[in-house]
């Protein structure tokens, strides 16, 4: 028969062997120090990072920067912009599904809507992209726009020697990162469009002196004054005559037309839509709105090496850019059904 094993030697800790250790003592020893002390060097390195944001903005966001920036856009990014303003309403239906399930405890079906990516990657944003990884996170990088190895985060925590075997455990931190990024890029689509909105509403007050936050809103008003200039030069009179007959019995714009200059006006928009950062962008930053949504990208990323991992970046952007379409299409009907 074979014999029992020899008990284990007690750890020299000064310890009795049957003693429990007390909730100090389990935290106490190399891994949790080395762990408390990877935190402090990651916050450390996002305190950095907060610190660089406002003369990133400056020189990224401002009217030189962004214009270089945009030089990206001259390219398939005609294209994909428009799609992304028709995929917008998708990635919100995304994100509140994600929200729902989320609330339902459905948490795998809340994680799998969250980490879609339902906009296209246009070469602004992963210009963009590149501006935020190398120049104020300090990250490496090997995508389109040229690879850079600078890495501030490794050499922040490489700095004390014990701490480079328990960077591999915190892949996880890493992914989530990645979805923040991809989140604040998508920030630029819905911004575009809210620009392009405010354009809208811009001219109709000037043009029109009517609340138009829209290009479906917009229509109307522009199709009307294009068919009262086209009644007036096929007036038979002349158009003298023809401005004074028109004057007291306007044009009416038809189906046709009104569908033509919609159609346009939505199209030209959507082209808008690929360069409208270069006026976004100098207000954003002067509004401090580059500013704070880069440190709520920079706390998204803390909390998912340093923290919980549960606070994400969400994008808000979206819901305003939805609440303007809303808009737009329930004047552009109430317009319809009152004409």
């Amino acid at each position: 028969m074979r014999p029992d094993p020899l008990p284990a030697p007690a750890p020299a800790t000064g310890q009795d062997p049957g003693q429990d250790p007390g909730p100090d003592q389990g935290m106490a020893g190399p891994t949790g120090e080395t762990d408390a002390a990877l935190i402090a060097a990651a916050r450390a390195y996002f305190a950095q990072r907060r610190a660089r944001v406002p003369g990133f903005v400056r020189e990224r966001f401002g009217l030189r920067g962004t214009l270089a920036l945009h030089r990206h856009a001259l390219g398939w990014d005609i294209l994909r912009a428009p799609a992304n303003m028709l995929l917008s309403p998708v990635l919100v239906l995304a994100r509140l599904g994600a929200g729902a399930a989320g609330r339902l405890g459905a948490r795998r079906v809340s994680h799998w809507l969250a980490s879609r990516r339902v906009l296209l990657p246009t070469a602004v944003s992963r210009a963009a992209g590149r501006a935020i990884v190398v120049d104020l996170l300090e990250l490496p990088w090997d995508g389109p726009g040229g690879a850079s190895t600078g890495d501030a985060l490794a050499r922040a925590i490489l700095a004390d020697p014990t701490l480079a075997g328990l960077v591999a455990t915190r892949h996880a931190a890493g992914a989530q990162s990645v979805r923040a990024l991809s989140e604040y890029g998508g920030t630029r689509s819905a911004v575009a469009e809210v620009t392009t909105a405010l354009g809208a509403l811009g001219a109709g007050a000037f043009a029109f002196h009517a609340l138009t936050p829209g290009m479906l809103s917009l229509a109307p008003g522009l199709a009307a004054v294009l068919a009262q200039q086209a009644a007036i030069a096929a007036f038979p009179l002349g158009g003298l005559m023809g401005s004074a007959w028109y004057g007291l019995l306007p044009a009416a714009a038809s189906p046709l037309l009104m569908a033509g200059v919609a159609l346009g006006l939505v199209a030209s928009g959507a082209l808008a839509a690929a360069f409208a950062g270069v006026i976004a962008d100098p207000v954003q930053a002067a509004l401090g709105l580059h500013e704070r949504r880069l440190n709520r990208l920079i706390d998204a990323m803390e909390d998912a090496f340093a923290g919980t991992g549960e606070r994400g970046f969400a994008a808000r952007e979206h819901y305003l850019a939805r609440l303007l379409d809303l808009s737009d299409s329930g004047l552009a009907a109430l317009r319809a059904m009152s004409g």
